[in-house]
């Protein structure tokens, strides 16, 4: 009733650093099923390409106990390297499918989580080996979950086997009237086909069962509202996040102003320590100039360089420049009081292009 109340409690998604903390902790969603998918699929390759290479290559070791026995040391020596090379003939053999089994199960945790290093779940906790402790587990929803998801597997896999075998019932009770190498052909054909139902089945189950993990695991992540509220003032009051804000803050706006810089009608300076970019574009129904960019400093600098690739106009006025930066914000109007002087830079740059500023623009 306790667990209830406080799921029940739990209202809001999960937030991205708790998720983050859960991952670090180890604790991801992760599908037993498809995992047992990628493994019977690892069967199935295996009996389909890699079996008569194994069993061709194991018949080939073991002929020799079997052909001339006759030969086999007696002596201690002689025994103990025969069978080292032979254990070492067969471990080669065997590499190939044991590492398809190992390839597979890794990549059914790879693509599901991704690559994760968690030292922390590696930790011995007293609370994951104390049965009095994890007595009530065996009877939580996911347990159910669990064993009705089991009675189905085998039922479903059993059906279809039997509907595999069933057409095949005479021949297998014939196998006295057919030689070895037919028995072992039908047995591999049959044991394919079985394979084979058995993936298909499991894939279905699997990918139903993903979808269900990754529900559960973000509904276990649930916080409750004061969760939420405590999360945020530890974040929102952690000075080195602060920080952190207010420098992608400040890159998102020096990118926004460099790329405007191209776009302005003429740039201010001090002529070294500020710059200021101003548009005016009367035929775009611009009233007035509009700050695009200001810096000082580094950024000044910045500015200028820009302006000069783009043969943007750049005129030292150091009063102008000084009394934009500390008055105007970026993509404001400039004020009416400083109309004038900014008409008269504006002026000046049409005169070079050899424009006329047309009358009653916005500038008095």
């Amino acid at each position: 009733m306790a667990e209830d109340q406080d799921e029940s409690s739990k209202t809001e998604e999960a937030s991205e650093r708790k998720l983050e903390r859960a991952r670090e902790e180890g604790n991801v969603p992760l599908s037993q099923e498809v995992k047992s998918w990628f493994m019977l699929f690892a069967a199935l390759l295996m009996l389909w390409g890699l079996a008569p290479f194994v069993m061709k290559r194991v018949a080939l070791i073991s002929r020799k106990f079997i052909e001339r026995p006759e030969q086999m040391p007696v002596d201690p020596l002689g025994l103990r390297d025969m069978l080292t090379e032979t254990g070492l003939d067969l471990f080669v053999v065997l590499c190939l499918p044991l590492g398809l089994f190992f390839v597979l199960a890794a990549a059914s945790a790879l693509v599901q989580i991704g690559f994760l290093y968690a030292p922390k779940r590696l930790e011995l906790k007293w609370d994951r080996i104390n049965l009095f402790a994890n007595a009530r587990e065996f009877v939580t929803k996911a347990k159910i979950v669990d064993m009705i998801k089991g009675v189905f597997k085998i039922v479903a896999v059993g059906y279809a086997g039997w509907l595999v075998v069933k057409p095949r019932i005479l021949n297998i009770l014939n196998t006295s009237a057919f030689d070895v190498a037919s028995i072992l052909a039908m047995l591999h054909k049959l044991l394919l086909l079985i394979l084979m139902t058995m993936v298909m089945i499991i894939f279905v189950i699997a990918f139903a069962d993903y979808f269900y993990q990754k529900f559960s695991y973000l509904k276990r992540q649930r916080m409750t509202k004061q969760e939420v509220k405590d999360e945020y003032k530890q974040t929102e009051g952690d000075p080195q996040v602060k920080m952190r804000l207010r420098q992608i803050r400040s890159e998102r706006l020096r990118k926004r102003m460099m790329a405007n810089v191209p776009n302005a009608s003429v740039v201010v300076t001090n002529p070294t320590h500020f710059a200021v970019a101003l548009r005016y574009e009367p035929a775009e129904g611009m009233t007035a100039p509009v700050v695009v960019a200001k810096g000082q400093d580094f950024i000044a600098l910045k500015i200028r360089e820009v302006a000069a690739e783009h043969d943007v106009p750049i005129v030292e006025n150091p009063p102008l420049a000084r009394a934009l930066f500390a008055s105007v914000d970026i993509d404001a109007p400039i004020p009416t009081e400083h109309y004038a002087a900014v008409a008269e830079v504006i002026k000046y740059v049409y005169n070079l292009k050899g424009k006329t500023l047309p009358q009653g623009g916005g500038e008095e």
